[in-house]
């Protein structure tokens, strides 16, 4: 990983400008993290380009299922501690960075100062370049404006969502439960294909269809078509078929905000590319979460967008002469737990074996909904995947996490924490030569 030079002492006289682009869970995090435990003297310029104060997004999902009330979508303001003071500015976006200069530019023309430069720009839904993406009625599934133009939408009109992933499952899910004919498109041959395998990719898609939503695997869509007034009235596939659609939900992955970033010259790939404590080329400015890439790698998750935002906070917090470099930040593997429509799941690892020396082990209790997959190499577990009784999971990755040798314990690996650790701790006991 290349070192990032360190900057010179901000050339202002008086208290450190910091500027947080994007009001996001990534950047709110951060303004939570530096209010609490910062103890330099900064000003801290929050710019958001929705109006609504943050929220949690993870959440749009239940609140759209009617599961929750909008009030349990508002995440929390830290108290302010110390010398650090904090202005934010919602409803605005940023348009230029004059890296020379070190000012941002708003779109109603007023220009910002900085000595350090946050982006937290997250990402934005990939549409497909299709014809008629563009008419009314299709949209994505993101923002919160996008869930209130969901909930909008009347009982009994046909749906189409687009993704066979996490979020086109839910929004589709939300969508039924709202009174809506949904139908969802899947471009794989089986949902969820990056979290699940066959078996557990045809239950869910079993468990659902009982619910009520028609599935399309296999399916690509291939253009809207618009009635009289510019809305979207009928998909077609590229296999053919017409389908009737009063609204087009998009959720088939997202992108990293990073336009921004390249406009400014900063080195970007997929994301802005940045170091170990999330500095970009330029020293000044720095990138979080989903909009930057460390080590050729993008993040979507909860889990390591927190160790970003613990890291860059330490960062910024030591910006001070002769202070000690504070630790980076690493990429470790995650475990991903989602609820899909009620259902519960645990992937870590690969989604399938990868090579003939992986050793697959299965149990699997179609009457109670119970499945779990376990890959293993060289006697150590490399992933997992459990759907319906997820209790085992967090156990399994920590195996998984310490490479624990499991040879002597592999008939116990799905049944369950406590016959995995009664095998082990056999293993670790003396015989009775070993103990003369």
């Amino acid at each position: 990983m290349r070192e990032t030079a360190q900057p010179a002492e901000p050339l202002n006289t008086g208290p450190r400008r910091w500027i947080i682009v994007g009001n996001g869970m990534s950047g709110h995090r951060l303004l939570n993290t530096l209010r609490t435990r910062c103890r330099l003297d900064v000003q801290i310029t929050l710019i958001g380009e929705e109006r609504a104060a943050a929220y949690n997004r993870v959440l749009l999902s239940p609140w759209l299922a009617g599961e929750i009330a909008r009030p349990a979508l508002d995440l929390e303001i830290a108290e302010t501690r110390g010398n650090v003071s904090v202005s934010e500015r919602l409803g605005q976006r940023v348009t230029a960075i004059d890296r020379a200069a070190r000012e941002v530019t708003l779109e109603t023309g007023e220009r910002l100062a900085y000595d350090r430069l946050i982006l937290a720009t997250g990402s934005h839904p990939a549409m497909p370049r299709i014809p008629g993406i563009e008419l009314g009625n299709v949209g994505a599934f993101r923002t919160l404006d996008d869930a209130d133009w969901l909930a909008a939408q009347p009982p009994g009109r046909k749906a189409i969502v687009v993704g066979g992933g996490l979020l086109g499952l839910e929004a589709a899910e939300g969508l039924r439960r709202r009174g809506l004919e949904v139908t969802l498109l899947q471009r794989s041959e089986r949902l969820m294909n990056r979290q699940l395998d066959r078996t557990a990719a045809d239950w869910l898609a079993q468990a659902l269809a009982q619910r009520g939503l028609t599935l399309l695997t296999g399916v690509t869509l291939a253009r809207c078509e618009g009635d009289a007034v510019g809305n979207v009235c009928a998909v077609t596939l590229a296999d053919g078929r017409r389908l009737a659609a009063d609204c087009v939900v998009i959720a088939a992955g997202i992108e990293a905000h990073s336009e921004l970033g390249r406009r400014a010259g900063l080195d970007v790939a997929r994301g802005i590319r940045v170091d170990a404590h999330l500095t970009t080329s330029d020293p000044r400015i720095h990138a979080l979460g989903e909009c930057c890439e460390f080590e050729g790698a993008t993040v979507g998750l909860v889990e390591p967008i927190w160790q970003q935002v613990e890291v860059l906070a330490a960062h910024l917090c030591a910006d001070a002469p002769g202070q000690a470099t504070t630790p980076g930040y690493e990429r470790h593997d995650c475990a991903t737990r989602l609820k899909v429509a009620g259902i519960s799941l645990y992937a870590f690892g690969p989604a399938e074996a990868e090579d003939a020396a992986t050793e697959v082990l299965t149990y699997a209790d179609a009457e109670h909904g119970d499945y779990r997959r376990l890959l293993l190499r060289d006697s150590r577990l490399i992933g997992a995947l459990l759907y319906g009784d997820t209790a085992a999971g967090p156990a399994l990755f920590a195996l998984a996490q310490a490479g624990t040798p499991l040879s002597l314990c592999r008939e116990a690996l799905l049944f369950g924490p406590r016959d995995i650790e009664r095998h082990l701790a056999t293993e670790a006991q003396p015989t009775q030569e070993e103990a003369a």
